[in-house]
């Protein structure tokens, strides 16, 4: 992680490199125009779609989902957590991945959470948690199987959807399995939390400590002990990024990240456009772990 800029600070993060690893808006100049067609896309969706919207999962800020039910019964289910650094971003902005994966047979649950620095990622960690419980128990009505759910998350999301495939559920209450989520997709995750502690841009609102870190980088976890992650980063994304990629598959080992893709052309941003381009190879890929 360290870039030293001379001899005598070889012990100290780069900083500036740092920003320009991580800072995903300024690498991709027209972040904007993404984030208003994902807006714009996302509430036709809405109203086009037979869904539940701003259901509440839990009773604290932020405990809200979209649900969108399967065309068939007995579908898998999967759980889709937004980005933005855990401090921005909102589920309402990501309704336009649901198509392309109901079309895959899968009912989409899509579940926002208290963004930084009101909350820490420890507790939007259990957040997700409790959304995926809140899943499960409403498989039925989602006209979903409760013992096929995947969460699918992008970046922050990433993070996230792999922390929901290591929780140990019944530990979390009784009455869950302990192999609740079947499979993960991580787009663009943030896998180790370490160099987010020294990013100064970031850390002045997630205001991480060591500990947390620890908590809640699933690259510094144990494998989980059943299910797959399928990890994907954009070909145009930062060396960090592209080495994320490569750590959680190191760190969790093949059995468990049998694939740790990087699809050329993609950045940041496009890599999520490409989750709801069907036959691209991402939805493909989603599509293995659905069958």
């Amino acid at each position: 992680m360290a870039r030293p800029n001379d001899s005598s600070r070889r012990d100290l993060p780069d900083i500036q490199w740092l920003e320009r690893m991580y800072n995903n808006r300024q690498r991709v100049p027209d972040h904007d125009d993404y984030f208003a067609r994902w807006a714009a896309e996302s509430a036709l969706v809405r109203r086009s779609l037979p869904c539940q919207l701003d259901v509440r999962y839990g009773d604290g800020a932020g405990e809200t989902l979209d649900a969108f039910a399967a065309a068939r019964p007995r579908s898998p289910i999967v759980v889709f957590i937004h980005g933005g650094y855990w401090k921005a971003m909102d589920k309402s902005q990501h309704s336009f991945v649901v198509p392309a994966l109901r079309d895959l047979g899968a009912a989409v649950v899509v579940p926002n959470y208290a963004l930084a620095p009101k909350v820490g990622i420890p507790d939007i960690t259990l957040q997700m948690v409790r959304a995926v419980a809140w899943s499960w128990r409403h498989a039925r009505t989602l006209g979903g199987d409760a013992r096929r759910i995947v969460v699918m998350g992008h970046s922050a999301g990433g993070q996230l959807a792999a922390m929901m495939l290591a929780c140990a559920w019944n530990r979390f209450e009784p009455a869950l399995p302990p192999r609740l989520v079947r499979a993960a997709l991580g787009i663009s995750g943030l896998y180790d939390l370490q160099p987010l502690l020294h990013t100064p841009s970031l850390q002045e609102v997630l205001r991480l400590t060591p500990r947390q870190v620890q908590a809640a980088s699933p690259a510094r976890l144990p494998a989980p002990a059943h299910g797959r992650l399928i990890s994907a980063v954009g070909g145009d994304e930062s060396s960090e990024y592209l080495r994320l990629n490569r750590l959680i598959q190191q760190a969790w080992g093949r059995e468990r990240v049998p694939v740790a893709a990087v699809l050329p052309g993609l950045n940041h941003f496009s890599i999520l456009d490409a989750l709801a381009t069907p036959r691209s190879r991402l939805h493909r890929l989603a599509a293995g772990l659905l069958s």
